[in-house]
């Protein structure tokens, strides 16, 4: 009895013993799962937030708007519905511009040509004058009166045939297909011929009549349009009015309709036509730049091949023209750059277009491009692209150039677009801080025009006010 329970007491000492020397792991407790952390997503910019509180207004409701802004490496820093394809206007003409600098180069010319049938023989050409046209969007009246000056100099006194033209460097109709019935009449809508004068426009004077409704006097036009049957329907406009006329005209057309108001109280109000037949245009006009320096010009043409070539007339340079299509957004200059690209490429100019820019590492998505101008309301293009396209036009061969071909103020550089219910721009800012950002803002179908001039301001002035990191991911 005594023995077993000294073993008892053995075995229990010898317990605590061992419990001491080694500790006891405690009973493991069940591990709480951790909660995942719920991202948060940024507020949006004060440019994201200003064009969302624009479209709850009454005046913007049901417009659409795109917005895109991409930092110094081309990387997006806003993009409010920028990748649907919105109706651009004019700021379109910046893939035109952009891919002729890149592609014919900033020294690039068009070339009219003068040539005869005949040789010139003691002061006589015995036969005709064929002017070459080469696409020029440039040419002159002054420079058919300087090429008949010159003529006069070199001892000419006499053509026995007449005056022909070749207008076939472009082929197709004068107007894109696309281009509106009320557009091709007026001078902003003057049609693209190999052979161009006076961008193709005339213009024709009115005076008011003495009250609001009652009819406009037409009172005379600038240059004569041969064989021009006029009609006149012009009323009297409210006073400050505006050009309210709309001229329908058409390809080698002679009837010309006028339509529209003018102000009331206008003396000599004067609109913009687009010449119906540019290239007869232009002989005819020749024609009378002759006679006017002592040569006598025959009648009817022949068709012998014009084998002397008598005189040349260079257009200024690419880069020249290019300004002039940024300052004054011609259609008329950007549709002969559009084509001439084509012709040279000898493929669509919208396919030399894409090519181009997607062996830069720019392509197109959802782009629909009708024509070079963005006169054609079927063009179409992502805020995205647009904004991409300066970016990579900006960091291209001629980037300085096409940069400063561009308007500028005030560290904003910019080309826009304005068509009924449309307004869009895009370019390049250069923030307070230095950075420099491309963007494009893109607003289509709105009805208030007061209310998206005031939104582009506000989103051009926050633009100028940015402090954002240059990298997307910083």
């Amino acid at each position: 009895m005594l023995k077993n329970i000294l073993i008892l007491l053995l075995a229990s000492a010898l317990t605590a013993l061992l419990i001491d020397r080694y500790e006891v792991e405690p009973p493991i407790k069940p591990v709480q799962p951790i909660q995942p952390l719920v991202p948060t997503t940024p507020p949006p910019s004060p440019i994201a937030t200003m064009l969302r509180a624009a479209l709850a207004t009454p005046e913007l409701s049901g417009t659409a708007i795109g917005f895109s802004l991409l930092n110094s490496k081309g990387e997006v820093v806003i993009d409010e519905n920028a990748t649907t394809a919105l109706i651009p206007a004019s700021s379109f003409k910046t893939l035109t511009t952009a891919t002729a600098l890149e592609i014919l180069g900033p020294e690039f010319h068009f070339t009219t040509e003068l040539k005869s049938t005949a040789p010139i023989q003691a002061g006589i050409i015995k036969g005709d004058l064929v002017i070459l046209g080469g696409g020029d969007p440039m040419l002159k009246l002054e420079d058919l009166k300087s090429w008949a000056a010159d003529l006069k100099q070199r001892g000419v006194t006499r053509i026995t045939g007449g005056i022909r033209t070749d207008a076939s460097i472009f082929t197709g109709s004068l107007y894109n297909d696309f281009w509106n019935w009320g557009d091709i009449g007026n001078g902003y809508g003057s049609g693209v011929s190999g052979l161009n004068l006076n961008h193709n426009r005339y213009i024709v004077v009115f005076r008011a009549g003495p009250e609001v409704g009652s009819p406009a006097e037409l009172l005379g036009i600038n240059l004569e349009i041969p064989d021009a049957a006029w009609k006149n329907d012009v009323t009297t406009g409210p006073a400050d009015s505006g050009d309210g006329v709309i001229i329908h005209g058409g390809e080698s057309t002679t009837a010309i309709h006028l339509r529209g108001t003018i102000p009331l109280g206008a003396a000599k109000f004067q609109s913009k036509g687009a010449v119906p037949d540019p290239a007869r245009f232009a002989a005819h006009h020749f024609r009378a730049a002759l006679v006017a320096a002592g040569i006598q010009v025959g009648g009817t043409a022949g068709t012998a091949p014009a084998t002397q070539s008598l005189l040349k007339h260079d257009s200024p340079p690419l880069l020249d023209i290019i300004k002039s299509i940024h300052a004054t957004s011609d259609n008329q200059e950007t549709e002969c750059v559009f084509r001439m690209l084509g012709l040279k490429a000898g493929k669509p100019s919208a396919e030399v277009i894409r090519e181009h820019w997607k062996t830069r590492g720019l392509e197109f998505i959802d782009l629909r491009m009708e024509d070079g101008c963005g006169l054609a309301r079927a063009d179409f293009i992502r805020p995205l692209d647009l904004a991409r396209l300066q970016y990579f036009a900006g960091k291209g061969p001629q980037g300085a150039a096409y940069k400063a071909s561009l308007l500028t103020k005030d560290g904003l550089t910019w080309k826009g677009g304005a068509m009924s219910g449309i307004r869009t721009f895009t370019g390049y800012a250069k923030t307070k801080s230095g950075q420099e950002y491309c963007y494009a803002l893109m607003v289509n179908h709105y009805t208030d025009g007061k209310a998206v001039s005031e939104l582009s301001q506000q989103v051009m002035d926050a633009m100028m006010g940015l402090s954002l990191p240059l990298s997307a991911h910083d």
